[in-house]
């Protein structure tokens, strides 16, 4: 669980210590690798942070979320992913949320979560999707919508709209209680509505915006072991079950496979149906480590990076209906950031080296596909900096994809220098993205103003127009630059000035997106 007000949960283990040694080497190896003519680059990997409302004020306002962005890059990060779907609000306009509960994102005045002012409360909602975003593509980041919540509905303090309007959707343990062992209202992972609900909400963000990729938590999962006891899944455990409802013992071994295979079912229908909308996009999960989730939240998410085409689903199963688009999709997951959040790096070797081992043993050897979540800062002591160094470097020496750390406020706030100078060892910061690559997002191209029109021109390409007014940047259109328009650079059809200071064109790649990309 990411959220800061959650209790860290630690384990006492024992660890070996990572030589040193490690980062010199990793840094021979691409001085080694790169030609004399070419920009030294350091190897290819994810250095990545969670941006988040909550603790810290790194996209409070436009200039926040402007600064923010454009300190990330100048550290040597390479990835943000970006909350947009918390305590039951989409951080954007929803049309698929406003068909549920009749809003479109946070109203005004409803907390996003208990740590809000009544200053925040009164601030009229954003676009935050569409705000970060383009600050981030401005700063040639990696983009990933992190839709934090997933099933999480509200924290118990929150009476918010999903938690008044749908109570049938929520899960309960046997004593009828909605409030799970973590202080939270989840959604039911089973009920078909809950599952289409949330599917929908990521498939509108994908297709309305330029994303590089959607990141879930360990949240589509049951919220504890001892959930499912609401009359939904006591309805479906009995159809499947000859009529007997679900044991009193949460932990009997048959109810707690048969709720583990459900929230597989979700995984393989959430990544498949993605899949078909846009092939090429990136999908991430950051679940707990294994094997505390599965203990605690019935999720077995190392075998999930084995699954195969084999083991897609197809209709009918899942309720899926006849055409359901995703049926031909191979149900893989991208990368997995398992949260490796500890207070001492003995503790952190330990548990790092522990999800490398079972991504060997249960998840086809996919290490090259997971990528370290470093805790900073949160509830308890910050990181030091010495710990923090070591970490990255084992995720190194072990052959992990990167890391990404928790949270934006301990990179920016915490260890900036200390950052910037690691980075710095190769290539002055700069790490291709190991999907990506370096030019993924390339520098935005400026329009010039004359006669009360913007122009400019541009390669080929499909491009989205952004404007700046009153300080804030916004999309304001698009516009394909095709061969047919003539040799060369192309014009872009001129943009009327509307009290303007600036306008902009950033790559869009989301036909490029809708075409497979090999894993």
């Amino acid at each position: 669980m990411h959220t800061p007000w959650y209790p860290v949960f630690t384990r006492a283990l024992k660890a070996t210590l990572v030589s040193v040694a490690a980062l010199a080497a990793w840094a021979g190896h691409a001085a080694a690798q790169a030609p004399e003519s070419a920009p030294k680059l350091a190897p290819a990997e994810v250095r990545g942070t969670w941006v988040t409302t909550t603790a810290n004020t790194a996209i409070a306002s436009p200039a926040n979320t402007a600064e923010t962005m454009t300190k990330l890059r100048a550290i040597g990060l390479n990835t943000v992913y970006v909350e947009t779907w918390k305590n039951g609000y989409t951080q954007y306009p929803s049309e698929a949320l406003k068909k549920v509960i009749g809003v479109d994102r946070r109203p005004n005045l409803m907390p996003q979560d208990p740590s809000d002012t009544p200053e925040q409360l009164k601030k009229p909602a954003r676009d935050l999707l569409d705000e970060t975003l383009i600050e981030a593509h401005r700063n040639q980041l990696i983009y990933i919508g992190w839709f934090e919540f997933g099933f999480m509905a509200a924290h118990s303090s929150t009476q918010n709209h999903l938690r008044k309007m749908k109570p049938e959707w929520m899960s309960r343990d046997i004593k009828g209680n909605e409030v799970a062992k973590n202080g939270f209202v989840w959604m039911n992972p089973l009920h078909p509505e809950t599952r289409r609900f949330l599917l929908d909400i990521v498939l509108e963000a994908v297709d309305k915006y330029d994303l590089d990729g959607v990141q879930l938590d360990d949240r589509i999962v049951w919220p504890y072991f001892d959930m499912g006891y609401d009359d939904y899944t006591k309805k479906a455990y009995a159809a499947e079950h000859n009529g007997k409802e679900p044991p009193a013992d949460p932990k009997d071994p048959e109810w707690t496979r048969w709720r583990i295979e459900k929230v597989n079912e979700y995984s393989k229908m959430f990544v498949q149906e993605i899949r078909a909308k846009r092939p090429g996009l990136m999908i991430s999960l950051s679940p707990a480590v294994y094997p505390w989730c599965l203990e605690y939240y019935l999720l077995e998410w190392p075998k999930w990076a084995a699954w195969t085409s084999a083991d897609a689903l197809h209709p009918p199963s899942a309720g899926l209906s006849k055409d359901w688009p995703g049926a031909n999709q191979t149900p893989r997951w991208d990368e997995y950031i398992p949260q490796c959040y500890r207070f001492s790096y003995d503790a952190y070797e330990k548990t790092w080296l522990d999800q490398v081992k079972y991504m060997n043993e249960l998840g086809a050897g996919r290490v090259k596909d997971l990528i370290a979540g470093i805790r900073l800062v949160g509830e308890g002591k910050d990181s030091t900096w010495d710990d923090l160094r070591k970490s990255v470097e084992l995720v190194r020496k072990t052959g992990g994809g990167g890391h990404v750390h928790w949270f934006s406020r301990g990179v920016l706030d915490v260890f900036p220098n200390e950052l910037t100078k690691f980075y710095d060892v190769v290539g002055k910061g700069r790490s291709p993205h190991p999907v990506f690559g370096a030019d993924w997002r390339p520098a935005p191209i400026r329009m010039i103003k004359k006669d009360g029109v913007w122009n400019a021109e541009v390669p080929t390409g499909a491009y989205r127009v952004i404007a700046k007014k009153n300080g804030v940047w916004r999309t304001i259109g698009a516009h394909t630059a095709t061969k047919s328009d003539g040799p060369g650079l192309l014009p872009v059809p001129a943009v009327r000035d509307d009290g303007y200071e600036a306008v902009e064109l950033l790559v869009d790649r989301r036909e490029a997106l809708g075409k497979p990309r090999r894993p």
